[in-house]
C-alpha cells in the first residue's frame, strides 16, 4: 500500500468515524450544552434510563428487531436453499426479484408501498406492521449470506448421507443445517442490526404506541440536541457494533479465517 493510498484511507475513515467518536466522548460531558466540554460525567446515562418514553421506544425496537430477524432468517435461509440446491425451476426469476429487490430499492419506496398495502387491506399499523416491513427488507441480506456459504459447502457430505440411506429431510436437518449454522447466525445478526437501525421504513408503517428508538431520537433531535441523546446514540452504536462484529466473526469462522 502506497503512502498516498494509506493517507486517503486514513482521511476517509476519519471523515466517516470522527463524528461518531466525538458523539461518544460528549456523551460523558458534564455540561448541559452539547458543544461545551464541562468535564467527565455519567449523569446523562442516568437521565437516559430515567426517561420513560425513550426506554419504551428502546423496548419496541428490541422486540421488532428480534421478531423481524427471526422471520427474515427463516425466509432468507429457505430462499438460499431454493436458489442453491434446486437449480432452475418455474418462478425462479420472480422469487429472485422478490427476495433481492428490497436490497436495492430506496427505503422510501418500500415504506410507502407497504403503507399503501396495509391501508388497502385494512390492517392497523403497529408493531406487527413494522415487523413485516423490516422482515421484507432484511430477508435478502440473510439470503446472500447463507447462499455464499452454500456455494462453498462440500456437497459430498450431503451425498454421502443420502447414499447411507438418509432421506432429503434428514440430510437437511443433520448435515446441511448444522454446516450452515455460522452463516445463519451471521445473517440473523445482520438482520437484527438492520432492523434496530432503521428509521425510514418504520416511519411509514408505524402507528400509535409503536415508536421505535430511531424514530424517538429523530423527533427529539428536531427539537434540539441534548447530551441525553448523545448517551442514547452511544448505547445504540455499541449494540449495533457488537452485532456487526459478531456477524463478521461468524462469517469469517465458516471459512476458517479470523477477523
Amino acid at each position: 500500500m502506497t503512502v498516498l493510498t494509506r493517507s486517503a484511507l486514513i482521511l476517509g475513515l476519519g471523515f466517516l468515524y470522527a463524528p461518531i467518536a466525538v458523539l461518544i466522548v460528549y456523551s460523558f460531558n458534564a455540561s448541559n450544552l452539547v458543544t461545551v466540554w464541562g468535564g467527565l460525567s455519567t449523569q446523562w446515562y442516568a437521565a437516559l434510563f430515567a426517561d420513560g418514553p425513550l426506554i419504551a421506544a428502546a423496548w419496541v425496537s428490541l422486540r421488532v428487531a428480534i421478531l423481524s430477524s427471526v422471520i427474515a432468517t427463516a425466509l432468507g435461509t429457505l430462499a438460499a436453499l431454493a436458489f442453491e440446491r434446486h437449480g432452475r425451476f418455474r418462478g425462479r426469476s420472480l422469487l429472485t426479484g422478490l427476495v433481492f429487490g428490497p436490497m436495492v430499492m430506496p427505503e422510501v419506496m418500500i415504506g410507502l408501498s407497504l403503507l399503501l398495502m396495509f391501508i388497502g387491506i385494512g390492517l392497523d399499523r403497529g408493531i406487527a406492521t413494522i415487523v413485516i416491513g423490516h422482515a421484507t427488507f432484511c430477508t435478502g441480506f440473510v439470503a446472500v449470506v447463507v447462499s455464499a456459504r452454500l456455494r462453498g459447502l462440500d456437497r459430498s457430505l450431503e451425498e454421502a448421507a443420502a447414499d447411507l440411506g438418509a432421506g432429503p429431510w434428514r440430510v437437511l436437518t443433520t448435515v446441511t443445517l448444522p454446516l450452515l449454522t455460522p452463516a445463519i447466525l451471521a445473517g440473523a445478526l445482520l438482520a437484527f442490526t438492520l432492523s434496530l437501525d432503521d428509521l425510514v421504513i418504520a416511519s411509514f408503517v408505524s402507528g400509535p404506541g409503536a415508536t421505535t428508538l430511531p424514530m424517538r431520537l429523530y423527533s427529539q433531535v428536531r427539537l434540539g440536541v441534548n447530551p441525553e441523546i448523545n448517551a442514547a446514540s452511544t448505547l445504540l452504536v455499541g449494540l449495533v457494533s457488537t452485532a456487526v462484529l459478531g456477524a463478521s466473526w461468524l462469517t469469517a469462522r465458516r471459512t476458517g479465517d479470523r477477523p
